[in-house]
């Protein structure tokens, strides 16, 4: 079958994501109201990369950026050969914090791609957009709620990635830690133990259950609800500074975690005022995302191309 590509180009709206939000281990995930926005048309042939914002000068320009190479392998799935692409990235989503920067620009790059193709959305509908975007991603414990929104319990099938959203209780209202420092999830995965004490795991999967009850019901819980045996702990030499800060916001009855492999901290209850924190971390609160990714048509208008991220604050 021929394949057809819009004339015009098409953009996409890719929320930021907290995952494994303590016990949820590779299966919980939040969608933030912190967002990258990214555009992309075909063109006549190369590829070209322009990115603002989070990343500038550091991310590749050409078809090694991860959003081309996410565009590239659902293209492939879609039986599509681009001649060429123009991508545009405006980033707001810190890189290596523990906040989906890479779910972002992998859901960014699929969701893209689709939409370039005429009929796209009938050869990869959004349950193969999840599948294809956690296939690239590893785990889908970020992707889902990048593409989804709200607060996502995500699990993995034979034939790939499945998810579910469901409504966040009204009092939740996250607050996250960025520090300047950056993390890699492949070096944080690496201090994980091969297995756990029977007893840590029975505890953690109670606490996770746990969890979805007192983020869709009852917030009270949250900090019982927030418990983690299966990872943090383990991780928590190489990142010192967001295993003090954690244990500290607990001490004072916050539901504190580490956001995804970290080293940013999510908190699900409000800090107390004048909670010290010290200067080395940016305090942002952000709504949390109930949309998930957004595909328009066009290029990136004024409001898109400003790098400030809208919506938090300081």
């Amino acid at each position: 079958m021929p394949t057809n590509f819009t004339a015009e180009p098409v953009r996409v709206r890719v929320p930021a994501t907290s995952a494994n939000l303590g016990p949820g281990f590779d299966a919980l995930g939040l969608a933030l109201g912190l967002y990258d926005d990214v555009a992309a048309e075909v063109a006549p042939d190369g590829v070209r990369v322009t990115v603002t914002g989070q990343g500038a000068g550091e991310l590749p320009d050409d078809d090694r950026h991860l959003v081309v190479l996410a565009m590239r392998a659902a293209f492939d799935v879609l039986g599509a050969h681009p001649t060429g692409l123009s991508v545009e990235c405006v980033n707001r989503i810190p890189q290596a914090r523990g906040l989906g920067s890479s779910s972002a620009a992998i859901v960014a790059g699929v969701l893209l791609a689709r939409a370039l193709v005429v009929d796209g959305e009938h050869r990869l509908d959004d349950a193969g957009a999840l599948r294809l975007a956690a296939e690239i991603e590893g785990h889908p414990d970020n992707v889902a709620p990048c593409l989804l929104g709200g607060f996502t319990v995500a699990w993995s099938e034979p034939n790939g990635a499945r998810a579910v959203s469901l409504p966040v209780a009204a009092a939740v209202r996250p607050t996250v830690f960025v520090p300047a420092e950056r993390g890699l999830t492949a070096t944080a995965r690496a201090a994980l133990p091969a297995t756990v004490p029977h007893g840590d795991a029975a505890l953690t999967a109670g606490r996770a259950a746990l969890l979805v009850h007192a983020l869709t019901t009852d917030p009270t819980l949250l900090l019982p609800a927030t418990v983690d045996r299966l990872h943090q702990d383990y991780r928590a030499a190489g990142m010192p500074g967001t295993s003090a800060l954690v244990s500290a916001l607990r001490a004072a009855d916050v539901a504190a975690v580490v956001s995804g492999a970290g080293p940013t901290v999510l908190a699900l209850s409000q800090p107390p005022a004048g909670f010290p924190v010290g200067t080395d971390w940016e305090i942002w609160q952000l709504p949390i995302d109930v949309s998930g990714a957004r595909v328009a048509r066009g290029r990136l208008g004024h409001a898109e191309r400003d790098p400030v991220a809208a919506g938090r604050k300081s």
